[in-house]
């Protein structure tokens, strides 16, 4: 049976692709950092067990006292477990290797299904009761569809699909497109497509032009006009614990990521006017 409505800011959006490697991590670190330095508040969940995007941001492990296995098994506040990175705006839910045992443990709790979804409804109520504001909520999905990517989608707006420009770069994806039907018609009806990133494009190789014009022909509109590209700084960043934007702002792959947040924003302020 359905949920209520997703509904009221934040708007929250999946990363999401079971096939590991293609930039699903790196993604939600430097989007999240690009909206917050244009001026939003930005909230990173991180609900895969290797919690990269929290060693990404700079969270060590000492210091993740509550995370979204917290959230998730025992149902604590969400504010309980942020916490803030060296981006102003932006701040971090972070994740451990426990949250590999949640989906045996919640395996016979009641609407398992829903737990991610309720801590974000009642983070939303927290926030209006104090007055606080954000903007986004993007979920660190882990690479497969498993109960913790399933969460992400029944409490999310909309996915957020980064598609490496590799041969395979298809292959296994029919499988993501089903199972966001299966949430959409089963467990959040208003759960949509927000885009499909094209990851890892090298321009001066063939097969990287050859798979991006496959995709925009078979997803059309839904492909995000920014390409991240290929870059070694991107690679780099997150063993200093940074951003690449914090890194290495001149690199092409920062400034990639600066233009999917602003196309990102540009969707949304589109999206609110066809609705007004």
């Amino acid at each position: 049976m359905s949920a209520e409505p997703v509904s009221g800011p934040p708007k929250v959006i999946s990363i999401a692709n079971q096939k590991g490697g293609v930039g699903k991590t790196t993604t939600a670190i430097n989007l999240a950092t690009a909206l917050a330095a244009i001026g939003k508040s930005v909230l990173v969940l991180d609900l895969d067990p290797q919690g990269n995007a929290s060693t990404g941001l700079g969270v060590p492990r000492s210091e993740r006292k509550a995370t979204s296995y917290d959230i998730l098994v025992s149902e604590r506040p969400m504010e309980e477990a942020l916490v803030d990175t060296a981006v102003p705006g932006l701040s971090i839910i972070p994740s451990d290797v426990d949250l590999s045992g949640a989906e045996l443990e919640l395996a016979n709790a009641p609407r398992r299904s829903y737990r991610l979804r309720h801590g974000i409804e009642r983070f939303r109520r927290t926030l209006k009761a104090k007055g606080a504001h954000c903007d986004y909520i993007l979920i660190d999905c882990p690479p497969s569809l498993n109960l913790l990517t399933v969460n992400a989608m029944t409490a999310s707006n909309s996915v957020l699909v980064p598609l490496q420009c590799e041969f395979f770069a298809l292959e296994g994806l029919s499988q993501l497109m089903r199972t966001i039907d299966l949430v959409k018609g089963n467990l959040n009806k208003d759960l949509d497509i927000q885009g499909v990133l094209l990851t890892m494009y090298d321009k001066r190789n063939n097969l990287s032009g050859q798979v991006a014009e496959d995709v925009r022909t078979h997803f059309g509109d839904k492909v995000y006009q920014t390409m991240i590209p290929r870059n070694v700084r991107i690679s780099e960043a997150p063993s200093f614990g940074k951003p690449v934007i914090l890194y290495d702002l001149a690199c092409t792959g920062a400034q990639a990521y600066i233009s999917l947040a602003k196309e990102v924003v540009r969707q949304e302020r589109s999206l609110e006017g066809a609705s007004a």
